[in-house]
């Protein structure tokens, strides 16, 4: 066999179910072989929309999403998905190509992307997003590379690896027999998980022991760990109040009694309040990012007065923004295991002190019956419809602020958000791809400036048969950035032309709905989850709400705020 069918064959062998990608230069080759395999191939309109639907398949799974493309598009447009799943943990491979056509790359190259002169430096740019990258130039060198790229998307913090095609190395035979040789994909991308020293699990059995006033702070490394069940033994076992940061949301019921809210400049006051109560922090899989920490405001997390304990499966992260008392390093779910089995706690103020944090869900705007529709009302319409069997994906702007703080998802694994990175136009895509991984609903939720970055990703959901509902709250502007204006016309380029985005769907075969009022809105959701197309509804909200001002926490204005 010719190397890409081999490639093809390891993907198979590795249980890759789908590539996400867009055939052209020499990865056609490979897309060649797709046809005669068991993988499908989902072809969005461009690689961008490709590459967030790979991210999330690998957020969502925890297997790599498979992202495949030409040399130049692929660290372009392709570099989106591959940002956000750096800084979201999300395990990943980019499957790539860097020369044209063989021994013409080098003169006066066209689409050549090796880094040789006169063309694009594709390894350079991969290698400063990915967390490896591999230019083979054989085709033994082309499969070995492949193997470890799945290994390293998975091994210790998940990201995003890459694998460079170059020339005829993808074309030409592969010899099984070779020297040295290639492994069995299974032998070689087997992993081990790792898991906290005895003496720093006795030391953070002690210190939540002796708590009075115990806080975990759940971070998306939970997500990434799967570690779900561990994290609310141990909230359980110690009687400690949870909180997440705003990527770790799902991480924990937040309808339980011991939840609190998610953290952060935007995040519920409440939860803000209980970090900053705690006399112990329990930090698990958080990097502790500005936006999670208000910027470091003095009055919110204090070493020096704060037992801190910080669980990451990477060391460095451990104490990285605050100095940790105790680090326990190692997979999420084998931390937490260890601690709930070391020891517990009885303390009384968790709970109660949860319950009043979870006060912060709820505004009187969310009842309210004005049109245009307040977004805090629009997210309540939302979360009726939002079981435990429903993923909501959120966009980058003031929507994903509302639904932080006004959407109380009642289960794990039902919200996921694009803050890694945080690029706009990430939740459509995003909610293609859950939609295809599995059988829930899917909700994806985008401002109107995000949802027209990526809308052909409608197309693709109505093209691969799947149907989530698109909901669009609607502002005809760049709502956030509108909101930091001093006066009228302030900053140019925040006002958009009111695009008619029913009309947009029925072209792409979908449904389509405007909605205006609250109750339009809720039957719109209930007949939109229920459908076999994808539906957009495009929801006309109050512009006037200021966000930043509505939500921004005491502690963020204590150090600035917004223009700090």
């Amino acid at each position: 066999m010719d190397t890409s069918e081999r490639l093809v064959e390891s993907l198979e062998r590795l249980g890759v179910e789908r590539v996400f990608g867009y055939p052209g230069g020499r990865i056609i080759e490979l897309f060649d072989e797709l046809p005669d395999s068991s993988i499908d191939l989902v072809r969005p309109r461009d690689e961008r929309e490709a590459s967030v639907m790979a991210e999330m398949h690998g957020r969502l799974t925890g297997e790599p999403g498979v992202l495949a493309g030409q040399g130049p598009w692929i660290g372009s447009l392709g570099l989106i998905g591959q940002m956000e799943a750096r800084l979201a943990s999300s395990p990943m491979i980019a499957i790539t190509e860097a020369s044209e056509r063989g021994d013409y790359s080098t003169i006066a190259p066209y689409q050549q992307s090796r880094g040789d002169y006169g063309g694009l430096d594709l390894p350079n740019i991969l290698d400063s997003v990915t967390k490896e990258y591999w230019f083979p130039r054989t085709p033994n060198e082309t499969v070995r590379s492949l193997q470890l790229a799945y290994k390293h998307a998975v091994a210790g913090r998940p990201g995003p690896t890459a694998v460079i095609l170059d020339g005829d190395a993808v074309t030409e035979e592969f010899f099984e027999e070779s020297m040295p040789p290639v492994w069995d994909e299974a032998a070689q991308t087997r992993m081990w998980k790792a898991a906290p020293t005895p003496r720093d699990v006795a030391a953070a059995t002690e210190a939540l022991e002796s708590a009075e006033r115990p806080v975990i702070i759940s971070g998306n490394g939970v997500h990434a760990a799967n570690a779900y069940e561990e994290l609310q033994n141990a909230a359980e076992a110690y009687e400690a109040a949870v909180v997440t940061s705003y990527l770790g949301k799902s991480t924990f019921p937040e309808t339980h009694r011991l939840a609190g809210g998610v953290i952060g400049s935007f995040g519920h006051e409440g939860a803000n309040q209980l970090v900053s109560e705690a006399d112990v922090l329990l930090v698990v899989g958080c990097r502790m990012n500005p936006m999670d920490t208000n910027w470091q405001a003095p009055e919110f997390i204090r070493p020096d007065e704060q037992t801190i304990i910080h669980a990451d499966i990477d060391p460095r992260n451990a104490g990285w923004v605050y100095p940790a008392d105790v680090g326990l390093i190692g997979d999420a779910a084998e931390s937490l295991r260890e601690l709930t089995e070391s020891g517990g706690n009885d303390n009384v103020w968790a709970e109660a002190s949860a319950s009043d944090a979870r006060k912060s869900f709820s505004a009187p705007e969310c009842d309210s019956d004005a049109v245009p529709v307040l977004p805090q009302r629009a997210v309540k319409e939302i979360e009726r419809v939002v079981d435990e069997d429903t993923i909501v994906t959120a966009d980058s702007g003031n929507n994903r602020f509302w639904l932080l703080n006004y959407l109380q998802v009642p289960a794990v694994g039902t919200y996921y958000g694009s803050g890694g990175v945080g690029g706009m136009g990430w939740a459509t895509p995003a909610a293609v791809s859950a939609a295809l991984a599995t059988d829930k609903n899917v909700i994806g939720v985008a401002g109107d400036g995000g949802f027209s970055m990526t809308m052909n990703s409608v197309e693709t959901a109505v093209e691969y048969g799947v149907a989530p509902t698109f909901v669009v709250l609607n502002d005809t502007s760049l709502g956030m950035v509108r909101q930091m204006q001093h006066g009228p016309d302030d900053i140019s380029g925040v006002e958009f032309h009111d695009t008619d985005f029913v009309r947009v769907a029925e072209a792409f075969g979908a449904n389509g709905v405007r909605v205006e009022t609250p109750d339009e809105l809720g039957d719109a959701l209930t007949e939109a989850t229920t459908s076999d197309l994808p539906t957009v509804v495009d929801v006309r909200i109050d512009r006037e709400p200021d966000m930043a001002e509505t939500l921004q926490s005491s502690f963020y204005a204590s150090v600035g705020g917004l223009h700090e």
